[in-house]
């Protein structure tokens, strides 16, 4: 079948389906298990197939310029700072963090911000510390930042392992959302959703690569952020434009719900509606909110298909400009969620047609923005924010296979398996076999965790690539005295600590698992400031006790990764741009 033949089909396929929405963290699971499929939303489908048609005609032309591995992992380095921060604020702005913030808003109030903060202060580390070194070390995945100055096959292997790790959880988490959520909106059964996804994220994956990813990118992004900010203007305008006035008025409807429950006092109901604009009502203890806090921050700065995009610009100059726009995009779009969590609380917790016979919301918490969505602008808004949010999904499993592949051809085949010796054609072939491979996985993965927790699978995403990821990355660029073994060893303790202690943790060992509620062995929601800890005293401790031939090459070559980290001369000619 040609590439064209494919894409058209692929395209008829796509008619069928609408949303996908991703839940990211504990509350984003919440109820999606039990959801019954409901009446079919016409004007959805009508924008999910113009934007599905649009996408694929990018997909299109982009194939079009996909001729090297250059072209299919980075874009060939041409995408500007500006485009380039656009579309990493796309692959960042995930539904989770539309939906998911704006949920633990809803329930949480000002607690709800810890996401907003954890996830938003990632950047200024990758802006100050690593975007330019990044961009002057690298080729086409961190991987190649890591093993700069190391004996390549150890360092490579362990970071293959550890991105492959990052993308099967977050895949798994995305596909089941999506499967969940399209079912409960638009009346498909949940493995046909999961299947539609799978299909068209292969599509533009294999055919567009960074190219038609990129684009993807940047129109969902921008979408999402005009869907965001006419939400908040319209919660705005009923409030006189005065934060003040919405505050007040959530509160007074906290306080009304926690009322109407028998055996609550009015002292206890104002307490509870009050409880809102103050912290604590949500991650009760320090140190979980220490070490979550720990994952989402640190976390930002090892996610592979975040540093993937640092190659597709020219020069460093341009990743650092890169992360300015998608700071500002990020910031300003979560101070959007901020108001549209709030609106949640005065436009849909009043409203008798968006809660089921129990009082909680249709759908699940995770629902909030989308009701409030049809709240503020009828079923055209609801069908519009529908196709962002399926936008939403595409771009982040494009992404995330994207480095999926990348890690699988260029670290382990190309450079373990074929020492270095591989030519572009072949390992853009392997590259687009393992895409089919991990599409394939992404779907039958996604259809076996229907009725699982999936919170806990994007945590833990977060949590092994600020245990693993992060410290090699960091150690490896800015400490001297750091070695082979050291960043292999010190990589795969953090790898195996984030692992083990979350499945260690209350919110699988209980709350997945099914184990009585109290008998979780490590009792803290997030494993990253013990995990992420082990993983830097690892590197620390057998680098300075590595006294082998290997480790004086590696100190030996400090200086001159420094030079290129900091100057870039060499990077351009090495990266091939």
């Amino acid at each position: 079948m040609s590439t064209h033949a494919f894409i058209g089909k692929a395209a008829r396929l796509a008619g069928l389906a609408a949303l996908a929405l991703v839940p990211t963290a504990a509350f984003a699971a919440e109820a999606i298990g039990a959801s019954e499929k409901q009446a079919t939303n016409w004007t959805a489908i009508a924008m999910f197939a113009i934007f599905v048609v649009g996408t694929l005609f990018i997909t299109k032309w982009a194939a079009s310029k996909t001729k090297s591995a250059a072209d299919f992992y980075t874009a060939g380095g041409g995408i500007t700072g500006f485009q380039n921060g656009l579309a990493i604020a796309g692959d960042y702005m995930s539904a989770a963090s539309f939906l998911g913030i704006s949920a633990a808003v809803m329930s949480s109030g000002f607690d709800g911000l810890i996401y907003s903060i954890g996830f938003l202060v990632g950047w200024p580390i990758l802006t100050f510390l690593m975007a330019e070194r990044l961009r002057n070390l690298g080729k086409f995945t961190f991987a190649d930042v890591a093993a700069f100055r190391f004996a390549q096959t150890p360092v490579r292997v362990f970071a293959a392992s550890g991105t492959l790790v990052v993308v099967a959880f977050y895949l798994i988490a995305q596909m089941v959302g999506a499967g969940q959520l399209i079912k409960l909106l638009f009346g498909l059964d949940y493995w046909i959703a999961v299947v539609i996804v799978g299909a068209l994220m292969m599509v533009y994956v294999l055919f567009g690569g960074m190219t038609a990813t990129t684009w993807v990118q940047i129109i969902k992004a921008c979408l999402l952020l005009g869907g965001a900010t006419f939400m908040a203007i319209m919660v705005m305008w009923r409030y006189g434009f005065s934060p003040e006035n919405l505050f007040a008025a959530a509160v007074g409807i906290k306080t009304q719900l926690a009322a109407a429950k028998p055996g609550i006092t009015p002292e206890a109901a104002a307490a509870a509606g009050q409880s809102i604009m103050g912290p604590g009502t949500f991650i009760k203890d320090p140190i979980s909110a220490i070490s979550f806090g720990m994952a989402l921050m640190f976390g930002t700065a090892g996610l592979p298909h975040i540093l993937m995009r640092f190659f597709t610009v020219p020069s460093a100059k341009e990743a650092r400009k890169s992360v300015m726009w998608a700071t500002g995009w990020i910031g300003y779009f979560y101070l959007l969620t901020f108001i549209i969590g709030f609106g949640a609380i005065t436009f849909v917790l009043t409203n008798p047609e968006f809660l089921d016979a129990k009082g909680g919301l249709v759908g699940g918490s995770n629902m909030a923005a989308v009701h409030l969505a049809r709240a503020v602008g009828g079923n055209i808004f609801l069908g519009f924010i529908s196709a962002v949010a399926f936008a939403t999904i595409l771009a982040v499993v494009a992404g995330l296979t994207l480095s999926g592949a990348s890690a699988v051809s260029h670290d382990l085949y190309s450079t373990v398996i074929k020492k270095g010796k591989a030519d572009s054609a072949s390992e853009l072939k392997v590259s687009r076999v393992t895409t089919i491979c991990l599409g394939i996985l992404a779907v039958l993965l996604g259809i076996a965790f229907e009725k699982q927790n999936i919170a806990f699978m994007v945590s833990l995403a977060f949590a092994v690539a600020a245990s693993a990821n992060f410290p090699v990355l960091f150690m490896s660029v800015l400490w001297k005295d750091c070695t082979t073994k050291g960043a292999v060893v010190g990589g795969f303790l953090g790898l195996a600590a984030s692992v083990i202690l979350t499945i260690l943790s209350p919110s699988v060992w209980e709350a997945t698992l099914g184990n009585p509620a109290g008998s979780a062995p490590f009792p803290y929601t997030s494993p990253a400031l013990f995990s992420m800890t082990l993983g830097f005293i690892g590197i620390w401790l057998v680098s300075i006790l590595d006294n082998s031939q290997r480790a004086k090459i590696d100190r030996a070559g400090f200086p001159a990764q420094q030079v290129r980290s900091e100057t870039g001369i060499g990077a351009s000619e090495a990266s091939g741009h």
